[in-house]
């Protein structure tokens, strides 16, 4: 049976009006079955779910935050298991969403990676973490305005269906986000950023997870990080932003005596010279078993002062649902199976 949110809103079975419905019924309503369905006829609902189903997910579970934020983790319905993060602000309701369960990329600081790869998620399985979310935090689904594609997984490896969820998160008779309030994190993956340039219709914003200015420690803690260098990265970008004019977010992940040292913001100053960037310092969000501890607050800012002082915009992102475990793999790397046995060894060669 099809997972109807896999389908773009224009290829939706039915037909004029009835098309109208049934989408306003999954994306504005945010309706789980078709019984509730009300103005569709009773035998249309029957061929409708004799087809096709609606739900991703064959369990949910939440773990709330006394920041607001809460961490979800889905059990897909085959078994395997991947997050997403609800994050309020006072101005926003944002979303953190997985495009895959685990992650090929391996960035030794992150329980994504320690997990391994499990497999790609569908297009549905990205835009239903949307509606789950919405349902459970007591939202229709549109009230939910801000989406990041920075959950598990490396969107760039799963470009097509990462693609196909932004255009279903963009159709105005989908959920009718705005452009500038999606973005997508890729670790570097060259070919995608140049890729995403050429996509006109989406105008998604890029954030790059640099997280060193040097080969020999980015490739320490990226062990995949030797397909693509520094070097083509900064060049990938620099033809994104030649082509886009939009400008690009540079995520730096701050490890205490890793690439903390002053010499790397001055190197990393260097890098961004006459681009158009902003550099977000996140201090670590630790979890057991990483080997590694957050930079501490006066290291922290004394990289932001080296930056600043060489005219390089940045701020420091403060991590949010540390209690809940938060950063991105944490609850599912708990659940022992969630991804071994079923991981796939040396996909990271296809970085």
């Amino acid at each position: 049976m099809e997972l109807l949110l896999d389908l773009h809103p224009d290829a939706y079975p039915l037909e004029g009006f009835r098309r109208t419905q049934l989408l306003e019924w999954v994306y504005v309503q945010g309706a789980g079955t078709f019984d509730g369905m009300s103005n569709l006829p009773a035998e249309m609902r029957a061929e409708l779910s004799g087809q096709y189903h609606l739900n991703p997910f064959r369990e949910i579970e939440t773990v709330r935050s006394s920041d607001g934020s809460v961490k979800y983790l889905f059990t897909l319905q085959d078994g395997r298991q991947m997050e997403a993060v609800y994050m309020p602000y006072l101005d926003r309701k944002t979303v953190c969403v997985s495009t895959m369960v685990g992650c090929p990329a391996r960035c030794s600081f992150c329980a994504t990676g320690a997990m391994g790869f499990g497999r790609n998620l569908t297009p549905g399985e990205i835009v239903g973490q949307v509606l789950a979310v919405a349902g459970g935090e007591g939202l229709a689904p549109r009230e939910l305005r801000n989406l990041v594609f920075m959950g598990m997984g490396e969107a760039m490896l799963n470009y097509d269906h990462t693609m196909a969820a932004a255009r279903i998160l963009l159709h105005p008779q989908a959920l009718g986000m705005s452009k500038r309030r999606i973005t997508l994190s890729t670790v570097g993956i060259a070919k995608g950023i140049t890729r995403l340039a050429t996509e006109d219709d989406l105008g998604l914003k890029l954030a790059i997870s640099l997280h060193a200015p040097d080969e020999e420690t980015r490739q320490r803690i990226i062990p995949t990080g030797a397909a693509n260098s520094i070097a083509e990265i900064m060049a990938a970008a620099r033809e994104y932003q030649g082509v886009t004019g939009r400008r690009i977010t540079f995520e730096y992940t701050m490890l205490r005596g890793v690439n903390d040292a002053v010499w790397q913001a001055e190197l990393l100053a260097d890098l961004l010279r006459g681009l158009v960037s902003h550099v977000n310092l996140i201090p670590m969000n630790p979890w057991d078993g990483s080997g590694f501890q957050s930079t501490s607050e006066t290291d922290i800012q004394s990289f932001y002062d080296t930056l600043e002082a060489r005219g390089v915009d940045v701020s420091v992102r403060r991590s949010r649902g540390k209690d809940a475990g938060a950063a991105c793999g944490q609850l599912a790397l708990k659940r022992p199976g969630a991804v071994s046995g079923n991981s796939v060894p040396g996909l990271g060669a296809a970085l």
